[in-house]
């Protein structure tokens, strides 16, 4: 496989696991809101914004009201991680690699990218809710037809941009809570931090995983432990390393091609097994979230070296 068509499925795989995250996020941030006073509505928007690194946002992150976020992050095209933007260019990129895509595979992008195609406005509440479940129903599509895609480099680009891009935001979701997110004043275990809480396990489709794992009432704690370390969860840190590592190895065996992104995915993953929730919160939980964020971007870069991105 040429290295150009590699970079444009990595970036393809990147694109949709950032439309459907940030899909996710603003449904999630909705439901919130709706259980919030004005204050905290404000809170949860601007801790939304945060998530996705929407600091050059006009005006500042402070200042930005519940539509303007919704729009921002949902369809303006001066945000390059607006759902609208990535949908846009993981279609720009699969028109590039069609001879290796499965027509299914491009259908589900395209019928994704077409239902936000000429709109400007999320609309009020009930119709962005509305665009977020039409927009999940065609992500969960390209999740499907991935699936189905034959086991070959292809299929391990696409993958490995989806778990590089994953990794990355799960780890801003949860340092975000942490480190931004609960009020000033607003006790830790309140009804606000609950509901927060449940907020970043419906972003990361964990709720029911939760209630399985620990049996128990919600604790930041454990819900800390799921997101991070509990390889069940296909959207926890601890499953996105692994399947890096996994993805690399295929690479390899079928290619040759061996090198730094193996070895840095390697030391992450170990490093995740060697620790537990208990260890990373002593040691400063945002320290370790920004380190893992740092380590990702870095595997990033590696990845591109090594197989010649163009």
């Amino acid at each position: 496989m040429l290295s150009r068509t590699a970079g444009t499925l990595y970036w393809i795989g990147r694109y949709m696991e950032r439309a459907e995250f940030t899909t996710r996020l603003i449904e999630a941030t909705i439901r919130l809101d709706s259980l919030s006073g004005r204050a905290e509505t404000d809170q949860a928007w601007r801790s939304a914004l945060r998530v996705v690194g929407a600091g050059s946002l006009d005006g500042g992150v402070e200042n930005v009201g519940a539509f303007t976020a919704r729009r921002y992050l949902a369809m303006s095209e001066e945000n390059p991680s607006s759902v609208r933007s990535c949908l846009a260019s993981a279609r720009d990129n699969a028109r590039a690699a069609r001879n290796v895509l499965t027509r299914e595979v491009w259908e589900a992008i395209n019928r994704a990218w077409l239902t936000l195609k000429g709109r400007s406005s999320p609309g009020g509440v009930q119709a962005t809710l509305n665009l977020v479940e039409d927009l999940k129903a065609e992500t969960r599509g390209f999740e499907g037809a991935l699936a189905r895609m034959l086991r070959n480099e292809a299929y391990w680009f696409l993958r490995l941009g989806s778990m590089i891009e994953r990794g990355d935001n799960t780890a801003r979701l949860i340092d975000v809570k942490y480190y931004l997110l609960l009020p000033a004043g607003e006790p830790i275990g309140g009804t606000l931090d609950r509901d927060q809480w449940t907020t970043i396990l419906q972003v990361v489709s964990g709720q029911t995983a939760y209630r399985t794992i620990y049996k128990q009432a919600l604790q930041p704690w454990l819900v800390a432990d799921l997101l991070i370390f509990r390889p069940e969860l296909p959207r926890s840190l601890a499953a996105a390393a692994a399947e890096t590592v996994s993805l690399l190895a295929s690479v390899a065996d079928r290619t040759g091609r061996q090198g730094e992104a193996d070895r840095l995915s390697r030391r992450r993953l170990g490093g995740l097994q060697g620790a537990n929730v208990e260890t990373m919160m002593q040691r400063g939980l945002h320290e370790s979230l920004q380190r893992f964020i740092a380590d990702n971007d870095a595997l990033d870069r590696a990845i591109a070296d090594q197989f010649q991105f163009g």
